[in-house]
């Protein structure tokens, strides 16, 4: 465990001093800016304040706001997996499966840094419109309650509100965000092992793509189906995109044949272990090329 956690430590060398690391986390700043502003609006137009977490629970409530922010982490995690002067010396000094836990180590620290970093801006975005307490707003009833929410595309929903508390529902819909990313990113450390440097965010751009046309909305104009066959629509596709099982709304609560939180962490959970597995097969061949002095 110490050399995987002293290659992990290895990878965050110069990090934060990356300039794709800078220009990453300034440009999520602007698109949790531009897609919170939709929330402030309401709450500066009737002048009611926000729970703490809604603001992030509401931004990132549907799949094209998770699509948008996850498309950053591509950019950030592009240069999978990290071969630098000393990738040789501990690849003489451990395993190749210990050298690859420690890339899918990083990739996990890493998306999780950069969650937690959009579940705070999104709450310094809105903190002074916000209170502490957790109880859903008058800003949450209003979007709930009427047809501002819808108008504005704020997922704001009542079988959400009705069903667990604002920092209950922030965790879990930060842990479905957490899982569709952690399996964006091992998708780019798999492509790159299988097909050579850059192919990685080849493979995760379609799987992103996949995932935008497996949103209920999109397929449903693309296809032509009308409105009342729309909730079938909208249950096969919960099932199997995985951008629709990071989307909190797109859960069973009780009302729909969707899945349920538990079973879409067991799905993200299967798919980062058949990546794992698939990345392990594809280290045996992978032919290592360092450059330079």
């Amino acid at each position: 465990m110490r050399q995987v956690l002293a290659a992990v430590g290895y990878n965050f060398m110069g990090f934060f001093r990356n300039s794709r690391t800078v220009i990453t986390f300034l440009l999520s700043i602007i698109v949790c800016f531009l897609l919170s502003s939709r929330v402030m609006e309401v709450a500066e137009r009737f002048g009611t304040s926000m729970q703490a977490a809604e603001p992030f629970i509401w931004t990132f409530g549907d799949a094209t706001a998770i699509l948008l922010i996850s498309l950053l982490l591509i950019f950030l995690l592009s240069d999978l997996p990290k071969l630098t002067a000393f990738t040789p010396f501990y690849l003489m000094r451990m395993t190749k499966k210990r050298w690859l836990a420690a890339q899918f180590l990083y990739i996990v620290s890493v998306t999780v840094l950069y969650v937690v970093f959009i579940l705070a801006v999104t709450v310094l975005l809105c903190m002074k419109h916000s209170f502490p307490g957790n109880l859903w707003s008058e800003t949450a009833a209003i979007l709930g309650y009427s047809s501002i929410g819808k108008d504005l595309n704020v997922p704001s929903t009542v079988k959400v509100m009705e069903s667990v508390s604002p920092y209950g529902c922030m965790l879990q819909a930060g842990v479905l965000m957490l899982g569709y990313s952690l399996t964006l990113g091992f998708l780019i450390l798999l492509g790159n092992l299988l097909a050579g440097k850059k192919y990685g965010m080849l493979f995760a751009l379609g799987y992103s793509l996949y995932g935008f046309l497996l949103n209920p909305e999109v397929l449903g104009k693309l296809l032509g189906i009308d409105k009342s066959e729309m909730f079938r629509v909208r249950s096969i596709v919960g099932w199997i995109s995985p951008l629709n099982n990071a989307v909190y709304g797109m859960h069973d609560f009780g009302y729909d044949n969707l899945p349920t939180i538990t079973q879409s962490l067991l799905i993200f959970e299967g798919m980062l272990l058949l990546m794992y597995l698939f990345s392990l097969r594809a280290l045996r061949r992978y032919n290592f090329t360092f450059l330079g002095g």
